[in-house]
């Protein structure tokens, strides 16, 4: 009976690293639903809008990485079945938005952040402290992560080049999306994170993002 719970431990902590591998370095997932860039045109920009029209989308498409990161670690340590089956169906949510930042960021012929095997880890990490720390804590963290990924969309729409619909379509849709999950957490009985904690998850997102912008 001992080797047998050794050996489910050890599926369950493969089956983590095995998605580890897929977000942070393999190809975007195909079973998601359609981008909301539709059939929006992709109008021409210059060089100067492609590059920082990529640098935003490449900090969103490491967003979501992080964001599989954190509800996968999260799920790992909940302590109801109800609160893993929210993250999970939070974390199929994301998927939809790391490839539509994907495919948006080949349109613009660009790449993810080469780091964002680094930016899994540590999510990882922080989600499943997370958790440990109980439900109430861990729906707490992920409404106030989802409320500064929704203001920082926000900023991203504000940013965008006027001519770059598409991204701006994409930008749009999961904006609405992180809210709902955030609102989720909330009637799940988040509690509310202490100011100290909130202030270091955005200077660790602030961080995050300007080095993502170029790398």
């Amino acid at each position: 009976m001992t080797t047998m719970r050794k050996m489910s431990t050890l599926d369950h902590w493969l089956s983590h690293a095995d998605q580890a591998l897929r977000v942070a370095l393999g190809p975007p997932p195909t079973d998601t639903a359609p981008s909301p860039a539709g059939d929006t045109p992709d109008h021409e920009l210059t060089e100067a809008e492609r590059i920082h029209a990529a640098g935003l989308m490449r900090i969103n498409h490491t967003g979501e990485v992080c964001a599989q990161a954190l509800y996968a670690g999260q799920a790992a340590t909940a302590r109801s079945d109800h609160v893993r089956t929210e993250m999970a169906e939070a974390a199929r949510e994301e998927e939809d938005h790391l490839a539509w930042c994907a495919e948006r960021l080949e349109e613009l012929h660009s790449r993810p952040s080469l780091l964002n095997p680094f930016w899994y880890a540590g999510s990882f990490s922080i989600g499943a402290l997370a958790g440990l720390a109980g439900d109430p804590w861990s729906l707490g963290f992920v409404e106030a992560t989802e409320r500064q990924v929704e203001s920082h969309l926000d900023s991203h729409l504000d940013s965008l080049p006027a001519p770059d619909e598409r991204s701006r379509a994409i930008v749009a849709q999961m904006k609405e999306d992180e809210a709902r999950h955030a609102d989720m957490a909330v009637a799940q009985g988040a509690r509310t994170l202490p100011a100290p904690v909130q202030a270091a998850m955005a200077i660790t997102a602030g961080m995050m993002k300007t080095i993502v912008y170029r790398f």
